[in-house]
């Protein structure tokens, strides 16, 4: 009786450790399809929608996952070093009378990092609409509110942060998409 238990500890290990490697084999695979990525995301949002009308309830499930969506989407936007940090740093460097280059930031090119890069923006949010939709499934995640009030408020808060995010992009000049971006190369992303 004793030796079987060493025996059942290791096979969930061994078990949970395959499935983690299947797991992993399917996010790499998934890696470069960007758009059908996305538009699986898409149809997982949609599915969860329709099962929230036709259920009518979970609107704090829904209020929460619009949050946590909205804080993903932020982080995808912002540069991975705040321009704003950045620039007190070398205010305070120039105050202390340390070193400063003489070059501008008109003159070198510096490509824009990410805070969040786009895969993993893509699997917190379709791992995040997969947990809300686990949650619809039970009642005690369905508690009674006033869904127009969470709404109003969401959309208050959404043009609250978005306008802010739009302008501090503006005031440090970064642009976070390739729209308007000039394209080297012949079209052919293949590295082979």
């Amino acid at each position: 009786m004793n030796s079987d238990a060493p025996e059942e500890g290791n096979a969930f290990w061994a078990q949970k450790s395959a499935l983690e490697q299947r797991y992993q084999a399917i996010l790499d695979k998934a890696t470069p399809h960007t758009r059908e990525r996305w538009a699986f995301t898409a149809v997982v949002l949609v599915i969860y929608f329709i099962r929230v009308f036709i259920a009518q309830g979970w609107y704090i499930v829904t209020y929460a996952l619009g949050i946590y969506l909205l804080n993903l989407f932020l982080a995808f936007l912002q540069p991975k070093i705040d321009p704003s940090l950045e620039m007190d740093m070398e205010a305070d460097s120039v105050e202390e009378g340390g070193p400063v280059l003489p070059t501008r930031s008109d003159d070198e090119f510096r490509p824009f990092v990410r805070r969040l890069p786009e895969f993993k923006f893509w699997h917190s949010a379709t791992r995040s609409i997969v947990i809300a939709f686990f949650c619809t499934l039970f009642r005690i995640f369905d508690i009674p509110v006033f869904w127009p009030i969470l709404l109003v408020y969401f959309c208050v808060l959404f043009t609250l942060t978005m306008k802010r995010q739009i302008k501090h992009m503006i005031k440090y000049r970064y642009i976070p998409f390739n729209i308007g971006k000039k394209s080297y190369g012949g079209g052919n992303k293949s590295f082979s």
